[in-house]
């Protein structure tokens, strides 16, 4: 599938000052981008913030219909929330947990997601439990159907875990899901903006995600996606009088739509540019995305198979634009930073991140190097050139 590169690295501003692989980290921003979220900041300063907000209107509410595009959604089922981990928490604590329910999870499960888990289990009675792997590493979808009982309140899982390549089989767990009435919520963190995304083919209830990653939007900004048939069941943990109406001196009613999990303020600069973002991988569309991400990563990968020391730490049938490794007898985290002297960006991964998933595997660290599309050849060329003269 033919890429239009030239396109995206002239609409990149920051591929003129560093090669970055970190973008499962913080993705660098399209100019448009920068340019929409300082131009309504700009407003703000000369007119003021509410005149400013009401000026902007449409380029505002663009932002939910652009969202629900991108994962065939509706824009009512849509709400913007500051960062994906406040959106997974507004999604996950609005679930009616009583004692003895069981919330079923993933082995490679993000720390931020596991830590609330605990917490219902010691505060409500809740049954933690974590469905095996298959022998590809990635949830075992036959486990899953053995685990299943009327007990089963949730099953929650990161789709594309925080610390390798893996994207694990988030539609084959979804028809399980719905088959058995059972919530259904996905942490689409590092999914959504790198590959193609269905809600009605996950058959996922709610869907929490981030801006800045691989949307390529602003840093503190992030969405929900609640389905509208399972509003009714949700209590969000946190209201206020834009998630609800305060209709008589002892009633209020929530919202009718995803909006109830958001709060009255925001940052709308960041909600325009998030809008920008979204809109510029709807016209690059996310199969043209993926195939380049793909193709990008399996080089990566093979061009890190062949230095010595270095073992690529990968798993799944399905692989993404997240690529680690381990490095015999080096510290990684020096070798960030000497990196990163050398205008390379890499983050590293550590076990607290996906606890359950490091331990297994006998690791505390990797290094991560995650492509997006506007990275090239030359450039993993230079990295992997440079990372084998520092090791």
């Amino acid at each position: 599938m033919d890429f239009d590169i030239e396109r995206a690295r002239r609409d990149t501003p920051g591929v003129e000052h560093v090669i970055h692989f970190n973008n499962a980290g913080s993705s660098l921003p399209t100019r448009q981008v920068l340019d929409a979220s300082i131009e309504h900041l700009q407003l703000e300063a000369r007119i003021g913030g509410y005149e400013a907000a009401a000026a902007a209107h449409d380029k505002v509410e663009r932002v939910y219909g652009a969202a629900a595009e991108l994962i065939g959604a509706r824009p009512d089922e849509i709400a913007i929330i500051e960062n994906a981990t406040r959106a997974w928490d507004m999604a996950f604590y609005s679930v009616p947990f009583e004692p003895g329910d069981r919330i079923l999870t993933a082995v490679a499960e993000y720390g931020s997601n596991f830590i609330p888990y605990l917490q219902v289990a010691e505060n409500r009675g809740v049954i933690v439990e974590v469905v095996p792997n298959d022998e590809h590493g990635q949830l075992s979808v036959e486990a899953l159907k053995e685990m299943m009982d009327e007990r089963v309140k949730l099953i929650s899982i990161t789709h594309i875990p925080t610390n390798g390549g893996l994207v694990n089989p988030a539609e084959e767990i979804g028809k399980i899901a719905r088959e058995a009435g059972v919530l259904y919520l996905i942490d689409a963190c590092q999914s959504v903006g790198q590959l193609p995304l269905h809600v009605d083919a996950l058959n996922c209830d709610m869907l929490s995600t981030t801006g800045r990653k691989y949307i390529r939007g602003p840093r503190g900004t992030g969405f929900l996606y609640v389905r509208r048939g399972v509003l009714d069941r949700l209590e969000p943990p946190l209201i206020d009088h834009h998630a609800a109406r305060w209709v008589a001196a002892d009633r209020y009613e929530l919202r009718d739509d995803a909006k109830r999990f958001e709060n009255w303020e925001t940052n709308y600069a960041a909600k325009i540019g998030l809008a920008v973002a979204l809109d510029y991988a709807l016209d690059l569309t996310m199969d043209a995305i993926w195939a380049r991400i793909q193709d990008l990563a399996s080089e990566l990968r093979k061009r890190l198979d062949a230095v010595p020391r270095v073992t690529v730490q990968d798993l799944g049938v399905v692989r993404c634009g997240i690529v680690t490794f381990t490095i015999d007898g080096a510290d990684l985290d020096q070798v960030k930073e000497q990196l990163a002297e050398r205008k390379i960006n890499v983050s590293v991964s550590r076990a607290p991140s996906t606890r359950l998933d490091m331990e297994a595997r006998g690791l505390d660290a990797v290094v991560r190097s995650s492509v997006h599309y506007y990275n090239t050849s030359d450039e993993i060329a230079h990295f992997v050139d440079t990372l084998e003269s520092i090791i």
